[in-house]
């Protein structure tokens, strides 16, 4: 705790904004899946959790964490746990003919994918990263609708509980993934360089 607050002042006030942040939607997050325990069916909570687990290792992937490289494999392993768990979700929305909830998972594997390639593509392939976010862009707009379906059940569903908790939820997890997209396209090496760059 302490070398992340060494760490946290020591960077320029609009990066430790972003910090504090983005580790505040993380946090929601989390309470968000002990709300999912509470209130949510087995199978959101699943959902969520897995999703949590995904989103804190794409952190560590694109936000610069630097760890020994024993820990690569344990990483690795958690991350294809937690992608069968978000697999198990698909299939169980499906089962239970929950088809919001499986069309809107369906988009944010997508989202996922895409995000997989942005990672992996050199940086000199621009046409295909501008493909990519074009891609994503798209994506996270069907995502926006989702989350304006369940506003809208919020106000006449037989269960406006249920509906306000998923309009939450899809709000923070875009939030979440902006914060993901921000790390991925390099918003503190961008400010580095130009503080680099500047005259003395």
């Amino acid at each position: 705790m302490q070398a992340w607050s060494t760490d946290a002042a020591s960077k320029p006030r609009h990066r430790r904004g972003f910090v504090v942040f983005k580790w505040t939607i993380y946090a929601l997050l989390a309470i968000d899946v002990a709300l999912y325990a509470r209130y949510g069916r087995l199978t959101e909570l699943i959902d969520t959790a897995a999703w949590l687990v995904l989103l804190l290792l794409f952190e560590w992937e694109t936000g610069g964490w630097k760890l020994p490289p024993r820990w690569r494999p344990v990483l690795h392993g958690v991350r294809l746990l937690a992608a069968v768990a978000v697999v198990i979700a698909v299939v169980g929305y499906a089962l239970e003919r929950v088809w919001l909830d499986f069309a809107n998972e369906t988009v944010w594997l997508g989202v996922i994918a895409l995000l997989e390639l942005e990672v992996r593509l050199p940086p000199d392939a621009a046409r295909l990263h501008r493909l990519r976010r074009l891609a994503a862009g798209a994506l996270y707009l069907a995502l926006v609708g989702f989350l304006l379906t369940w506003a809208a059940m919020g106000f006449g569903d037989e269960n406006p509980q249920a509906a306000w908790l998923d309009t939450w939820d899809a709000l923070l997890w875009l939030v979440a993934f902006v914060v993901i997209e921000l790390n991925v396209f390099g918003l503190d090496a961008r400010a580095d360089a130009r503080r680099i760059r500047a005259p003395a």
